[in-house]
């Protein structure tokens, strides 16, 4: 077994929850763009892809969240928030992801006329709120990539739940199958984050 530490390890273990950031810093639009393309390689259920983002960098509108997001300084002064939301209705998407994987080689017609009849036998017929945790599910998998690749790139972030959803939602006029999640402010950070102890593995796992 390696004793080095790879580089994922490190950026895992330099990515830290920052809360203060440079107010004057911002990002360029290019690498906003680019860390979510990078992220969106994550997996999610049936490759049906539930995430959608908000990204929120104007100075005015930062600070109307501010209010609906427990007056969270980070939210105001960090270069940009992006609002990770999940489609309970992402199952319209079925046939356009299904036919690229064919097109690209990724599978055989077969197989996608399968997947694309499955899905929308299941998806579909679901409870609202089975479909909200499965976006909810795949959307925590998106915003640690988010987290990461932004660490990699050299930029700082910190994850919110603690907003008031529903006025979130009124305030940017979600439709009814887009569902907020979760904030993740994004920038330079202008002090270290604290540090943070972790349970012992015997605390958590049990291996049988």
């Amino acid at each position: 077994m390696p004793t080095t530490k790879s580089y994922l390890n490190k950026v895992m273990h330099d990515r830290k929850s920052v809360r203060k950031y440079e107010a004057n810093f911002k990002i360029p639009q290019s690498d906003l763009e680019e860390l979510l393309i990078e992220a969106t390689t994550a997996p999610s259920s049936s490759n049906l892809q539930p995430w959608r983002f908000l990204v929120i960098q104007d100075e005015a509108v930062k600070k109307e969240l501010r209010l609906i997001a427990n007056n969270q300084e980070q939210i105001e002064t960090a270069s940009a928030i992006i609002a990770v939301l999940g489609d309970t209705a992402m199952y319209n998407n079925v046939e356009k992801i299904y036919t690229k994987n064919f097109e690209l080689g990724f599978m055989d017609e077969a197989t996608k006329n399968m997947m694309i009849e499955n899905s929308l036998k299941l998806y579909p017929n679901l409870p609202k709120e089975i479909l909200k945790n499965i976006a909810t599910f795949d959307a925590g998998l998106i915003s640690m990539q988010i987290m990461l690749l932004a660490k990699d790139m050299g930029y700082d972030t910190v994850t919110m739940g603690g907003f008031n959803k529903e006025a979130f939602a009124k305030r940017f006029e979600l439709t009814d199958n887009l569902v907020p999640i979760v904030l993740i402010a994004v920038g330079k950070a202008a002090a270290p984050a604290y540090g943070s102890s972790r349970l012992v593995l015997n605390d958590i796992a049990k291996f049988i």
